[in-house]
């Protein structure tokens, strides 16, 4: 086949699928690939790719960084495709509607969400399908109490509504309803083994860290695994289970062993970042994770808590207020350690749990449109780094190996998602590309310039078209479409 509409030629292709790692052609027309070729390809455009490697997009199963901002720093970390899959949203069609109307430059995708059904079920909070609207109500203690049958078949008719509008899956975030009774986990697994989709799990406290807590959290996803049928997704596995990562992992083997299907994902960072309102970061339960109120700090101010009494406060008058959770010293060697082997873990996928940017200066809501991003934008580092940190950590440390870390970005979570045409390089697979340099790819984000885009990065093509050319983003450039069940 000849005269596509874009080459890229002669760059290192990897197909993880495949296992194809060679110097090749790839042909891409009306959005998808065409034609991958050891022969020079014809084209009316192309990009030459020589000394760089070609490889699918980069799925992020766990972005709650899914606004054009949002976007356009993860293009530059690699990522096509932004999907909102551990808290979800409610209902899935307003997520989708507003997505659409702004446009945006990587595709997404949207889970339901559980705990929004709960507020709604039990807060009385009107569902919007905006993620503010779930941190605006993650402290209230009305969401998170246990419900009666009735209220659990109420929120399982939610769930079960938007499945059938085409959410990826269920997004259960009960680490932070830590209280719930298990008996309503397991229908909700329930309901996803009916649905066919996976659900995504923030777990509850193991029983390291709470011995009173309702049932271990690891126990709890691997068991309705088991029980159910589900496909059970364990989030961020390296955040929830930090120093007792290998204990969880063992058992994550022993339930896949056996035939359940549990997936895991992890990011090469050792600070966390939730709503400060959380119900483990409460100060008398922080030495549970062995942290102290010091280890908490606010991203609107860059600032470490003090003591308890500010934690307190901070707490009670804006709860929703993004914090950093350090939970482990990435610069040890021994702590980074646990990281490491959450992340080597056999088929976990990278995920960046990316968080909104936030405008340290407020002011017009138009300059989140602004690129380059004002000086005063705020994320975690994760956000814009983690896939760049990852191939470094590849090229630095010999962590999992080229070819092993881009299938870790790619093939695993675009078959956790069910995603059949991304994360692959074949004749009619998504044009969903990401054309890096491993000599010099790189993170540059940190906790005190957290919004530094990544390095290396020299073309992202989604469906075809640039959103990175020549590693600078093309502002412009919304090609973005929904993924959908």
């Amino acid at each position: 086949m000849t005269g596509h509409d874009l080459v890229i030629s002669r760059g290192r292709v990897i197909d993880p699928e495949t296992g194809l790692d060679a110097v090749r052609d790839i042909g891409v027309s009306g959005g998808t690939i065409r034609e991958v070729s050891a022969e020079p390809l014809a084209g009316e455009a192309r990009i030459d790719a020589t000394g760089l490697t070609v490889c699918p997009g980069f799925v992020d199963l766990h972005s709650h960084s899914a606004d054009v901002a949002g976007h356009r720093l993860q293009a530059l970390d690699g990522v096509t495709t932004v999907l909102e899959l551990e808290a979800g949203s409610l209902p899935v069609s307003a997520a989708y509607r507003a997505a659409a109307e702004e446009g945006r430059p990587l595709n997404y995708g949207f889970a339901t969400s559980w705990a929004m059904a709960r507020m709604a079920v039990l807060a009385g909070v009107e569902p919007t399908g905006r993620l503010e609207t779930l941190f605006a109500n993650i402290a209230v203690d009305a969401w998170q109490r246990p419900a009666s049958p009735g209220q659990v078949a109420r929120i399982v008719g939610l769930l079960e509504r938007d499945l059938a509008d085409g959410a990826l899956g269920i997004g259960v975030l009960v680490g932070y309803a830590p209280r719930t009774g298990p008996e309503e986990y397991l229908a909700v697994a329930a309901l996803a083994a009916r649905a066919g989709r996976p659900t995504y799990t923030h777990a509850r406290e193991l029983v390291e860290m709470d011995a009173g807590t309702p049932v271990d959290g690891a126990e709890e996803i691997v068991r309705a695994a088991v029980e159910t049928g589900a496909h059970m997704h364990y989030c961020h596995v390296n955040s929830t289970s930090i120093r007792h990562v290998d204990r969880v992992l063992g058992l994550v083997e022993r339930v896949r062993a056996e035939g359940a299907r549990v997936t895991t994902e992890a990011y090469p960072y050792g600070a966390g970042m939730t709503g400060v309102g959380a119900a483990f970061l409460a100060p008398e339960l922080l030495h549970r994770r062995g942290l102290t109120p010091h280890s908490i700090g606010l991203l609107s101010t860059g600032r470490r808590m003090a003591d308890a009494a500010e934690l307190h406060r901070v707490r009670r008058e804006e709860p929703g207020s993004a914090a950093f959770v350090h939970l482990l010293d990435e610069d040890s060697p021994a702590e980074f350690a646990y990281i490491r082997r959450a992340l080597s873990f056999e088929d976990a996928a990278v995920a960046t749990d990316a968080v909104p940017l936030l405008w340290r200066g407020g002011g017009d809501p138009a300059r989140r449109l602004q690129w380059p991003l004002p000086p005063d934008t705020a994320t975690h580092p994760r956000t814009a780094g983690t896939y760049g940190r990852t191939l470094r950590l590849v090229r630095e440390r010999g962590m999992l190996g080229l070819a092993e870390a881009v299938r870790r970005c790619t093939l695993v979570p675009a078959r956790v998602a069910g995603l059949p045409r991304k994360g692959r390089i074949q004749p009619g697979a998504d044009a969903d590309l990401t054309v890096f340099d491993p000599a010099t790819v790189t993170d540059r984000a940190t906790y005190a310039a957290t919004a530094l885009p990544s390095a290396g990065f020299r073309h992202v093509l989604v469906g075809g078209v640039p959103v990175v050319r020549d590693g600078d983003l093309l502002p412009d450039a919304f090609p973005g479409t929904p993924v959908r069940a």
